[in-house]
């Protein structure tokens, strides 16, 4: 039986074990194993709600242990820390308990056929002090840690007599920034609800730095120029072509040597692929540690090896690269499990061509902007309100209906709104 395994639970790695399972698994023809890290999926661009409280992981993420159950693919939790291509095998960290005895020792998968889709994570270009005194958002854990910081600080500047606000400073500019810095004005008006009562969204100031002239820099300067109006209302002070050179306990030093002084600072600039890929020393890379693909998405050199997601360095006929987006990631999956299906029937594989469906920015309840169908006209197709919220939402619709299929993606899109009706809209804990 073939041995599949799948590295990376996250929007295209869930999607393609799903798919897989469903085609493979079920009908005992291969065994479909997909590994993570963590124990539980949260589609990623949703990351910034888990941080903010708007989302509640308990209830909203995917266990990937039962939906394998459910899928007829099989779970390992494990981090990826070795791998031999000549062997045909990976090797996985050992696993401890919160008091640090061992639960599950280093081991080895074999495999016959490799999916890598372990994502990407952020790039601090190896600031000083960034990742000493900087919160990231790359994983759920990660947006929870923020999360409980952000709720102690609500508590602790609630019970404060004067004026002084909680200063927050994310730095990047780009989509994960901005519908953050949105998101938190947005629970710091809900906390008043839900015992606060010191807390106000007025008792809230945050700095968006970013490196470059525009915030949003990947997207039409329409849009740009309409979240920058659109955080400014808010009270979020947007600091363009402002470089950060270190971060301390106190703040941000930019590079003109003043302190940017912050309570809270969040690290959202840029990505990368995680560094052990690089030292693995198989595969051709490209600046951003993406592992170079041929046009069937298979790793340049690795004949059994398939790489979809962010970390997949596919590029275009133009010279550009397939952005790291979770639309990206969906439609590498779904042309991997083509062709991993066709290459069992020996039959000619696919190559992949990217299709741009637009962009979209969610600034919470407050709007949300966005263009679509990019390749069709050239971003010119210009949203917003209503109609792009609806879209917006949409895409996660999708990605549901994708790792659940048509039935119970359709009933938790109910319980998510009964959820919502009758649970805090604003996670407390």
């Amino acid at each position: 039986m073939q041995t599949i395994l799948i590295v990376g639970g996250g929007a295209g790695g869930l999607e393609l074990a799903t798919k897989l399972g469903k085609t493979l698994g079920k009908s005992g023809k291969a065994r479909i194993t997909l590994v993570d890290k963590n124990t539980s999926h949260i589609w990623k661009p949703l990351l910034h709600e888990v941080a903010s409280g708007s989302l509640d992981t308990d209830t909203d993420g995917v266990i990937y242990s039962a939906h394998a159950a459910r899928h007829h693919y099989h779970f390992q939790h494990g981090e990826l820390i070795g791998l031999d291509a000549g062997q045909k095998h990976i090797r996985l960290a050992a696993i401890y308990t919160d008091e640090g005895e061992l639960l599950v020792a280093e081991r080895s998968l074999p495999y016959d056929t490799l999916v890598l889709a372990i994502g990407s994570v952020s790039n601090d270009f190896k600031t000083p002090g960034v990742s000493q005194h900087c919160y990231f958002l790359d994983s759920a854990p990660q947006a929870l840690r923020f999360h409980r910081a952000l709720m102690n600080n609500f508590v602790r500047f609630s019970q404060q007599n004067d004026d002084r606000a909680l200063n927050i400073a994310i730095v990047g500019g780009g989509a994960t920034g901005v519908e953050l810095a949105a998101e938190l004005y947005h629970v710091a008006a809900l906390a008043k609800r839900y015992g606060l009562s010191g807390m106000s969204a007025q008792k809230l100031k945050i700095h968006l730095l970013e490196a470059g002239p525009s915030i949003l820099p990947a997207l039409p300067k329409r849009i740009a120029d309409a979240v920058r109006k659109e955080l400014s209302l808010l009270g979020v002070e947007v600091l363009e072509n402002t470089k950060v050179s270190a971060a301390t306990a106190e703040g941000f030093i930019t590079a003109d040597n003043q302190l940017l002084s912050a309570e809270m600072m969040v690290w959202a600039a840029g990505v990368k692929v995680p560094d052990f890929i690089a030292r693995l020393g198989i595969f051709e890379l490209n600046r951003l540690q993406q592992i170079l693909v041929t046009p069937e998405l298979k790793a340049k050199g690795q004949e059994a090896i398939y790489v979809l997601g962010d970390c997949c360095g596919f590029q275009q006929q133009d010279g550009s690269w397939v952005p790291p987006r979770a639309q990206s990631a969906h439609q590498m999956a779904s042309l991997v499990g083509q062709n991993i299906v066709r290459q069992r029937r020996q039959k000619p594989l696919k190559s992949f061509v990217y299709k741009d469906h637009g962009s979209l920015v969610n600034l919470s309840r407050y709007s949300t902007v966005g263009n679509l169908m990019g390749n069709l006209t050239g971003n010119s197709m210009f949203i917003e309100g209503k109609l792009a919220r609806f879209v917006y939402i949409s895409l996660y619709r999708m990605h549901q209906i994708a790792i659940h299929g048509w039935w119970k993606g359709m009933l938790l899109v109910l319980v998510e709104k009964m959820n919502r009706a009758v649970r805090p809209k604003l996670k407390l804990h």
